[in-house]
């Protein structure tokens, strides 16, 4: 039990440091991401787990595509239709939209990576399925602290992530879906609402932006 519960503070030490990176260090040290990063891997290498383990591979993508594309493409329809409405489309040029998309193909795969293939499957080797999934989607939401929009979406979509990884245990169906959701979400919804996806101190600043003047 003494071990089991040494073990979780792995998972916990690795949140919290990214927790200080976002709040602190992202300011002062932006390069310590690196460090937080290697203790990832070295956590990886140690348990022998390999990139196909992982989820890096082929095997099940075209089955996800299969199974959930229509459904992510109805989410992407309902989206669009949703800021057409409202007229809440950022205005952007078309070049900058499929680059803003494309950047954020390698940043949603990343963040697939660290919810799915390290926490998930640290907090599975400690608890119950369920106690792990709920914790892991928690943690995926607190990460987005204090930018209360990112807060709900984020348990939701990374609870949906989380089960589709347990079955299929593809990353790059989930980096893809992920990436195109949050793009949208930067679409569709105005800087008012979203903040401009920022987080930490970076939603502050969006914040105190947005006031009205004088």
């Amino acid at each position: 039990m003494a071990r089991g519960k040494l073990r979780l503070l792995e998972p916990f030490a690795v949140f919290l440091a990214i927790m200080a990176y976002i709040w602190k260090f992202h300011f002062t040290h932006p390069w310590l991401w690196v460090p937080i990063l290697q203790l990832v891997v070295l956590s990886h290498i140690i348990r022998r787990e390999g990139a196909p383990s992982l989820g890096f591979r082929l095997g099940h993508f075209r089955t996800c595509v299969r199974r959930f594309g229509p459904a992510l493409f109805a989410l992407v329809i309902v989206m669009v239709v949703t800021g057409l409405l409202f007229d809440t489309i950022r205005p952007i040029r078309f070049e900058r939209a499929v680059w803003s998309l494309a950047m954020y193909l390698p940043w949603g795969l990343f963040q697939q990576y660290l919810l799915n293939a390290y926490f998930l499957k640290r907090f599975d080797t400690l608890l119950p399925s369920r106690a792990a999934s709920v914790t892991t989607a928690a943690l995926f939401s607190a990460v987005h602290t204090p930018n209360w929009f990112l807060m709900l979406v984020t348990p939701v979509a990374g609870y949906a992530s989380i089960q589709i990884y347990r079955r299929y245990g593809n990353l790059y169906f989930l980096g893809a879906a992920h990436a195109v959701i949050g793009f949208l979400l930067f679409m569709v919804f105005p800087d008012s609402v979203s903040h401009h996806l920022n987080v930490g101190p970076g939603w502050r600043s969006m914040a105190a932006s947005l006031l009205p003047a004088g």
